[in-house]
């Protein structure tokens, strides 16, 4: 099985190689074998990539607004129209699911690109009438624009970070992560076809130095990456450096809060999505599920039901619900916190280990597992780790739920299930999250912000709120008079 792109990278609207680079493998996780093999960007590559997007950006800041937002929905038209193979590229990087990258990679990156490109006419400035003379704002680009993708979505990465630059007039050069590297250099070559100039969206393969080298090149004016809280505080801390703009989209550990008058069905279904959808590889999942007293017993019953139902297997299968992790490390990493978990005095619901797909004995696969009577200190209920391990915490009272779900370092993400729609915003209104759902987990619609509080990230994604993290305001003041001086 061969996914080999036509080269590593996508600069200035064609295939580039970059023969001295890192040589690194693209690994199919249900199998462990190696589908592509790339090489990561010299510093020649990444000066090529940069001169081409300031070439590229002067051409597209040039265009009218119009035609930018018909250059997107074109490529969001083409997107759709290659969601079958798109799906199966990212499935073999991945190892998620067929199931699930059909409606919610390339689909949803389409779903913004055609969000943004209907926006394009309307990113005006405004008249400020100041009584005979008056002043009047611009919204203009920043130049280039550096995006650093994560692995657990690439191209939907891609899109949310390339769509609003775009359309406010920037050139980007991405890197997506070096574990999934191939299905962003598709999306570049979409954007060429669309009709994108040669140069405002490139494509550099590589590890953490050459996002480093990225971020502190001079003509670079901004940096976006999604990704881990460790990595986020480099990040940071390069852009700070050098005075650049960055937008991180971090980390979580996120509360879902289930009442004791909640719809336990649809709860059950809620804290499935949030924890074991893309088998746990998802950075807003709400990885602490707590659940009134009154219903706990109830709600683990019904859980452990329908976990039974998870089918395991080929992610090429439309029929599997839950494939593998995405690579050996990341096995390793989420089997040692399921040990943890049992060491810790956690009551293992179901799961708690690796899981044998007989057909595919060497793929990344684990079970999906419930830990009950989960406490506030255990390393499980206070660590990220980005696998299908669900955290179920008992509670009495509304006031030490909230105090209790606030206590962490990280602000994502966050659930409510009850009928009491008043205790709803009550609830929703004290909670330290960016992002937040009731009756409902995990859905990320283009039109909805999306960010984290604290140390889960600074600046949004999606909505019109991004437009204000990819432009920035020219303010001019006219004078219509005469103009007075002391002498």
């Amino acid at each position: 099985m061969r996914a080999q792109p036509k080269a590593s990278h996508y600069i200035g609207g064609r295939y580039v190689e970059s023969p001295e680079g890192h040589p690194f493998p693209s690994i199919y996780p249900a199998t462990g074998e190696a589908i592509a093999s790339l090489n990561s960007a010299d510093e020649k590559t990444v000066e090529a990539a940069v001169a081409a997007a300031v070439e590229g950006q002067k051409i597209w800041a040039a265009t009218p607004p119009a035609e930018r937002g018909r250059v997107l929905r074109k490529a969001a038209g083409i997107l759709r129209e290659r969601n079958r193979a798109l799906s199966e590229l990212e499935t073999l990087d991945t190892g998620k699911p067929l199931q699930e990258t059909l409606v919610a990679d390339a689909a949803s990156g389409a779903d913004c690109l055609e969000y943004y490109g209907g926006l394009a006419a309307t990113l005006t400035g405004e008249h400020i009438d100041l009584g005979g003379s008056f002043a009047f704002t611009k919204r203009e680009p920043l130049g280039v624009c550096v995006g650093i993708g994560a692995w657990n979505y690439p191209i939907q990465i891609a899109c949310w970070k390339a769509a609003p630059a775009l359309v406010c007039g920037n050139a980007m050069v991405f890197k997506p992560s070096e574990v999934t590297p191939l299905s962003a250099l598709q999306f570049a070559e979409i954007l060429t076809e669309a009709g994108l100039p040669d140069g405002v969206f490139n494509v550099v393969q590589g590890f953490g130095e050459v996002g480093a080298q990225l971020i502190a090149h001079p003509q670079v004016a901004k940096v976006s990456l999604t990704g881990s809280v460790p990595t986020g505080a480099k990040v940071a801390s390069l852009a700070g450096e050098h005075l650049k703009k960055a937008t991180l989209e971090l980390g979580g550990k996120s509360p879902l809060i289930v009442f004791d008058d909640a719809d336990v069905d649809n709860a059950v279904s809620a804290a499935i999505n949030a924890n074991f959808y893309s088998t746990g590889q998802i950075c807003s999942n709400g990885t602490r599920v707590f659940v009134h007293t009154a219903i706990k017993e109830q709600f683990l019953d019904r859980l452990a039901e329908r976990t039974v139902n998870a089918v395991l297997g080929d992610p090429m299968d439309e029929a599997t619900s839950i494939g593998p992790l995405v690579s050996k490390p990341q096995l390793d990493k989420v089997l040692s916190y399921m040990e943890i978990g049992k060491k810790e005095g956690a009551r293992l619901v179901c799961g708690g280990g690796s899981a044998d797909v007989a057909a595919l004995p060497d793929g990344f696969f684990v079970q999906p597992t419930v830990f009950a009577d989960v406490k506030d200190g255990m390393r499980i209920a206070c660590e990220e780790i980005f696998g299908p391990v669900m955290c179920v915490l008992d509670f009495d009272d509304e006031d030490d739920v909230v105090a209790r779900a606030n206590d962490t370092v990280f602000g994502l993400a966050a659930g409510v299930f009850t009928k009491d729609i008043q205790r709803a915003h009550r609830v929703i209104d004290q909670l330290e999250a960016g992002t937040c759902w009731i009756n409902t987990y995990n859905l990320t619609p283009i039109e909805m912000p999306f960010g984290g509080y604290k140390k889960s990230g600074i600046g949004r994604e999606n909505g019109h709120a991004a437009i204000e993290y990819y432009s920035q305001i020219k303010s001019v003041y006219v004078e219509m008079g005469d103009v007075e001086a002391a002498f």
